[in-house]
Parts: structure tokens; C-alpha cells; sequence
């Protein structure tokens, strides 16, 4: 498991319409604040603050298909245009467990990607693959 220690960041929060809104930096734009939305922003900013990854090179809530079945990844990160890392956030009150790590794995198969991240906020695992299985890793891969 991965120890976070979260960047202060001055997040953009407005209420409108009875609701929490987020500015959300990377899609330039306002997104309900949900508890799993609270993770997501929280580990963007990690990312892009402390492990140094461009926020030019992120995907938030991209679609993708598992056979007819059209699902968003949380996030995706390229490096050289091709998908690099997936990352699955849950809000914090979410065991993460098998199921939830068959999500993000299903994920994987429509879009191969050398690493991934599962997170809900508190606990954080960082998976590298390796031929034909996953290895947990402890700190995050520097871009190539």
C-alpha cells in the first residue's frame, strides 16, 4: 500500500442548486462535489503537485467499452499519446476489496495499461504489470 501525504491545494466550491459544485482543473470545468469526486480531485492534485505527472497528459470519467457495455474510467493517464495508468478512486467509506479490483481489472482488458491504481482516498494500491500478472508496487513509476 501507498502512504499519501495530500498537497494543500485552495480547491473552487460553490453551492448552486442546493448542490456542492467543484472546480474540477484538469476538465476546466464545475462537477458535483460527491464523496468519490472529494477522492478523485484530492488524488489529481497529488499527482500533478507532489509525483510531478503533467495535467495535460490526464483523462477524468473517459468512456470506454467492455463488449457492449459502455463504462468511464475515473481516470486515465497517457504518456507519448498511449494510456499508461488507470486509476479507479471510490469514495472513502468504500471497502476497497475483490470486487472492487475486478472492476479496475475489466477495465484493463479494453484498455492495456502497464500500470494501475486503485484508491479511496485512505487506502491506495499501485499495481505494475509483468507479463501475464499485476505486482503490487510502492511508489509511483516516473513517466518515460
Amino acid at each position: 500500500m501507498i502512504k499519501i501525504d495530500y498537497p494543500h491545494f485552495d480547491f473552487k466550491i460553490i453551492v448552486e442548486k442546493e448542490r456542492d459544485m467543484i472546480f474540477d482543473e484538469v476538465r476546466k470545468k464545475w462537477v458535483t462535489l460527491s464523496p468519490e469526486e472529494w477522492v478523485r480531485q484530492n488524488i489529481i492534485q497529488y499527482l500533478i503537485q507532489t509525483v510531478k505527472y503533467p495535467a495535460a497528459l490526464f483523462s477524468i470519467e473517459k468512456e470506454i467499452k467492455l463488449g457492449e457495455l459502455r463504462k468511464r474510467c475515473d481516470i486515465i493517464i497517457y504518456n507519448d499519446s498511449l494510456p499508461w495508468m488507470i486509476i479507479e478512486c471510490k469514495e472513502q467509506t468504500v471497502v476497497l476489496n475483490e470486487s472492487t479490483l475486478s472492476q479496475l481489472l475489466r477495465y484493463h482488458l479494453a484498455l492495456p495499461v502497464p500500470y494501475l491504481f486503485l484508491t479511496n482516498g485512505i487506502h491506495n494500491y499501485l499495481f505494475e504489470k509483468k507479463e501475464c500478472f499485476f505486482d503490487e508496487i510502492k511508489e509511483f513509476p516516473r513517466r518515460i
